[in-house]
């Protein structure tokens, strides 16, 4: 492979814009590139996850979804481009079924909290549902890819399921407790 990146820094946005891979320029701040963050974010978040000790089922989902982050992070990069599929989506919604067959039925609201792979998959969940809401921003002013803004929906949801597998092994989750219940 060729070198991608000879210079690290071009000073070309140095007055607040930002290139997208078509050659297009848009403010730093455009809804597209808070997106593009915000799905950088999480796939940072779930390599934080991924340092940690996670059981090797939910390891090599977790590799995957690094991988489709970061196509759908080029996706964004090229308006008007398709990369995520409904099949991307439908590998999601079975890792989900596979897991959440293993968990008891849930009767309580859990806290974001636990051991530190739980923890870490809670933060990894709350920054995936800002992406979630920054796509559907962004899709109020241009044509945005259903099947990456449906793969963004149900990796939250895995998110928290994938939680909930990992507190058993880190101690059990944390119920809330209604103030009276405290």
């Amino acid at each position: 492979m060729a070198n991608r990146l000879s210079k690290i820094y071009t000073r070309t946005g140095d007055k607040g814009t930002t290139g997208l891979a078509d050659g297009s320029r848009v403010d730093k701040d455009h809804a597209r590139m808070q997106a593009i963050g915000d799905v950088d974010e999480l796939n940072s978040f779930i390599g934080v996850l991924l340092a940690k000790e996670i059981p090797e089922k939910i390891r090599g989902t977790l590799l995957r979804v690094q991988h489709t982050l970061f196509d759908l992070g080029g996706e964004l990069a090229i308006p008007g481009s398709t990369v995520i599929s409904g099949e991307h989506v439908a590998g999601l919604e079975q890792a989900l079924d596979d897991l959440n067959r293993e968990l008891t039925p849930l009767k309580e609201f859990i806290l974001p909290s636990g051991g530190p792979a739980t923890a870490a998959c809670h933060v990894a969940r709350a920054v995936c549902r800002r992406a979630e809401r920054r796509l559907v921003s962004l899709a109020r002013d241009t044509d945005v890819n259903q099947d990456g803004r449906r793969y963004i929906n149900r990796l939250s949801d895995l998110l928290f399921v994938m939680a909930r597998v990992l507190a058993r092994g880190e101690g059990g989750e944390v119920y809330w407790k209604h103030e009276k219940n405290r």
